[in-house]
């Protein structure tokens, strides 16, 4: 119900940390996920699964490895794996891996946006300094972009 109010009850736009949360939120009518986790290569299975139910099932993608697993087992004709690059907040690793889809793997990989996460801040005892951790986050997730 929270998600649901959460969405407006469009059931679209939500974001998990586990495939278990996933198939819960696709099982209830929602039908754009994005499972905000590294590629468990392991799991695989489940993530193709879901892709291929789901109008926009998204994964995060962090390495050439993830992108080369994904290349290796492709969806059915009408579907692409839907990616978000996952910064590093260095960019250089996700610019390549940006290059990477964009050149090696057009046809069954979309790069849909990017998603840095603040870990970070966890550590935080004050507001200043999780201030400081978005302010420097989004100067690296515009630099990338800009790039």
């Amino acid at each position: 119900e929270g998600a649901e109010l959460a969405t407006g009850g469009t059931r679209r736009g939500i974001v998990v940390s586990t495939l278990a949360e996933a198939r819960f939120f696709a099982a209830g009518g929602f039908d754009d996920i994005l499972y905000a986790y590294p590629l468990p290569g392991g799991r695989l299975g489940e993530c193709a699964a879901l892709a291929q139910r789901l109008q926009s099932f998204q994964l995060l993608l962090d390495t050439p490895q993830a992108l080369a697993l994904l290349r290796q087992h492709p969806l059915p004709p009408g579907k692409r794996w839907l990616v978000w690059l996952k910064l590093d907040c260095g960019n250089g690793r996700a610019l390549r891996l940006a290059r990477a889809i964009a050149q090696d793997a057009p046809e069954e990989v979309t790069l849909v946006g990017v998603y840095a996460h603040c870990g970070d801040t966890y550590s935080c005892r004050d507001v200043p300094s999780i201030q400081a951790i978005a302010r420097a986050t989004t100067a690296a997730v515009l630099d990338f972009v800009t790039a």
